[in-house]
């Protein structure tokens, strides 16, 4: 049995997500939630919103002790991308890509 918590249009770029769930791939519940808790990293916050999330959902399906759940799976991938437009000289424009994530963790028992 397995338990799924999904973020999705998350505002941190996939990149800097990756950096965090590359940590607790494949670690125990107990010590990933550790893990993020000391990591100084924005999406560290983020991404543990979302295994609480998990253990949660693992909680309602009856999947066991918390403390026995593994992240199975756990991946990162690109949302949408919001485009804004920085005024330049001369009536020009760059434009700014505002990078949104999807950020899925499974759990097993």
């Amino acid at each position: 049995m397995e338990a799924t918590a999904t973020a999705r249009h998350i505002r941190i770029t996939p990149r800097k997500a990756r950096q965090v769930i590359d940590l607790i791939r494949g670690k125990m519940v107990g010590e990933a939630q550790s893990i993020l808790t000391f990591t100084p990293l924005h999406a560290a916050r983020i991404v543990k919103k979302i295994l609480d999330s998990a253990v949660a959902n693992a909680e309602q399906k009856k999947l066991g002790d918390v403390d026995a759940l593994k992240i199975d799976k756990a991946f990162v991938s690109q949302g949408v991308t919001m485009k804004r437009m920085r005024a330049r000289a001369m009536g020009r424009g760059n434009v700014i890509r505002k990078r949104t994530s999807h950020i899925t963790l499974v759990l097993s028992a």
